[in-house]
């Protein structure tokens, strides 16, 4: 798309149909060929100029505009920080949807790149519908459109209240076979269902604006029940509607009372849900998982919590990390519940799979890991890590720690992994930085030496990506030298430390993804253990310049691909402090948010 508006295009095509009418058939034809070209001329004008909501082709992309003022947002969703607010007939070319559905995601003519709620654009449902599902962290590559009303800007420093897209008058309660509940409006059309499954008959559609009475939800927080004017009752998707998640948890559970009121049928044609994912997926299923490109991060989690999602929007992350253990024997489906979590509230999910040391020497073992990690990327994980600080006898056997067996395992699984979904990005275990041993033994293998022999065994040839653990640093991670503690030029103790040795124990063939990066700070706890007392003068204020720093290191590299912060909101302080590397801090406040959402 170039810059002529919708005008322009018109006229330069409607002046070249009837040149070459003219150089073609001019005095070659009769009469009647010649009104046979110019009403094809005219066909192609009314053609052109027939659409009111401006949508073609650009790159892949389409080009629309606003029917109705709209926030335009960062992420898909009211959380997301407030980029600008749109006024109808603002022109926006559009890359894609959210794909939990509600949401797409586009450019405006002063270049900025966010998302709008679908019921604001001038398409229909089926146009945006048939965009492909992208992510927040997705590389974003059209141009601006040119004309239509300017952006007004957010105010930087103005609070926002998690605002309804497109405020309106909530309907008036029918008196009719209504059931008493919350009233909430529909933020997206989505369908109003017997079952909380995707598997349940529709009763009736829920169109955007309309107001709906919740009286509960199912005991995932995924489903809530719902009475319509008219006297439909049922479940619908908690997501399509304008409530926190923090109102929905606050709805108590409830079971069945789904029903169909006789002046309320359910529509011929149903609408077709936007992508929400069902409670259980068979194994065989493979769930739509788009390719992971770019620089992007996120944090470990203990949970989603309210707090956790809205501290990792405002830290502007796009990934979480949850970790498993496997037993043998473990069905992949057991992992579904956490995958559709983190989907549902627009994170990609990073599922770091470790495996048990006291069965990883039986027979068979590497084959049934493997079956389970390709069945978790059939789930539709957007990423797995391949076990966990296998260099040391806490994860690994001691008297068969040895890089080579591990690659083994390597190979195994992303075979399988790859097979069942393509799209799921495989990243090695990340061994634990260390130069205790001194070298490299069955006992155990300093990481240095550890990842020069997954090297020498292939590994290279069985990852998209090399995972790394950087967790022991006090300096900024600008410094290459001037740690306090003995050894100080060891690299483990820096940043770039890390990223040069093991970038180039693999040549720069493949990208880093550090699946653990954090920096511990006992402030606001007691006294830090033994054990970690070198972290003992690190502030809550250093912790928070240096990740934002580390993850700007890291995007402008080339060499780091995934940046997983540890931790968000890990509680535990004793032996082994978590907490206290977690950003939300004891007070409930989060610095490290606030400096990496800037």
């Amino acid at each position: 798309m170039g810059a002529h508006g919708k005008t322009g295009h018109c006229g330069f095509a409607l002046r070249r149909c009837y040149v070459q009418a003219k150089i073609n058939f001019i005095n070659k034809t009769g009469r009647g060929m010649r009104r046979i070209l110019l009403l094809t001329c005219t066909l192609l004008l009314l053609t052109l100029t027939f659409s009111t909501n401006l949508l073609f082709a650009q790159d892949g992309g389409l080009q629309t505009s606003l029917s109705s003022g709209a926030r335009f947002r960062a992420g898909p969703g009211t959380e997301w920080k407030l980029l600008a607010s749109l006024e109808a007939g603002t022109l926006i070319n559009l890359d894609g949807r959210a794909p939990g559905g509600g949401w797409a995601r586009g450019i405006i003519a002063n270049g900025t790149v966010g998302w709008v709620i679908d019921t604001a654009l001038a398409v229909s449902a089926e146009q945006v519908a048939a965009l492909p599902s992208v992510w927040v962290d997705t590389p974003f590559s059209l141009g601006a459109p040119q004309g239509g009303p300017a952006p007004i800007q957010a105010a930087p420093q103005q609070p926002e209240a998690p605002a309804v897209e497109q405020p309106q008058q909530p309907a008036a309660p029918s008196t009719t076979g209504l059931a008493e509940g919350v009233a909430i409006e529909v933020g997206s059309r989505v369908n109003l269902r017997a079952e909380p499954t995707r598997a349940g008959a529709v009763l009736a559609t829920l169109s955007p604006g309309m107001t709906v009475y919740l009286d509960g939800r199912d005991e995932t927080q995924y489903w809530v029940r719902a009475a319509i004017p008219g006297g439909a009752k049922g479940w619908t998707a908690a997501q399509f509607l304008v409530m926190s998640a923090a109102e929905v948890a606050a709805l108590p559970i409830v079971t069945g009372g789904a029903s169909a009121s006789p002046a309320q049928p359910a529509p011929a044609q149903a609408a077709s849900d936007p992508a929400v994912v069902p409670t259980v997926i068979p194994a065989a299923a493979v769930v739509e998982t788009a390719p992971v490109r770019g620089f992007s991060y996120g944090g470990h989690i203990e949970g989603l919590s309210e707090r956790t999602i809205n501290a990792m929007r405002t830290a502007g992350m796009t990934w979480v990390k949850r970790q498993w253990r496997y037993q043998a024997g473990q069905n992949p489906n057991d992992v579904a519940g956490i995958i559709n979590e983190a989907h549902a509230y627009g994170f990609r999910i990073l599922i770091g799979i470790v495996g048990s040391t006291s069965e990883l020497n039986n027979g068979g073992y590497f084959d049934q890991y493997a079956g389970f990690v390709g069945g978790v990327a059939a789930l539709g994980a957007d990423a797995i890590e391949v076990w966990n600080e296998m260099n040391i006898d806490r994860e690994w056997p001691s008297g068969s720690i040895d890089p080579g067996q591990y690659t083994q395992l390597l190979r195994v699984s992303y075979n399988a992994i790859k097979g069942a979904n393509p799209n799921t990005m495989v990243i090695s275990g990340a061994p634990a930085p260390t130069g205790f041993f001194g070298g490299c033994s069955p006992s155990g293998c300093d990481d240095s030496q550890y990842i020069a022999g997954m090297a020498a065994a292939g590994a290279a040839n069985y990852m998209d990506c090399l995972g790394a653990h950087y967790n022991e640093g006090i300096v900024s991670p600008d410094a290459t030298s001037g740690d306090p503690r003995g050894n100080s030029d060891y690299f483990t103790r820096y940043f770039w430390g890390m990223v040069n040795t093991y970038s180039r124990a693999f040549r720069n063939a493949r990208p880093i993804c550090f699946t653990e990066l954090g920096y511990l700070t006992g402030e606001g706890y007691p006294p830090l253990p033994g054990g970690f007392a070198w972290a003992g003068n690190v502030t809550v204020a250093q912790q928070a310049a240096w990740l934002d720093r580390a993850v700007a290191l890291s995007a402008s590299s080339g060499k780091v691909r995934l940046l997983i912060v540890w931790n968000v909101d890990f509680q535990q302080y004793g032996d082994d402090p978590m907490a206290g590397y977690a950003i939300i801090r004891p007070d409930g406040g989060c610095p490290a948010c606030e400096a990496l959402g800037r």
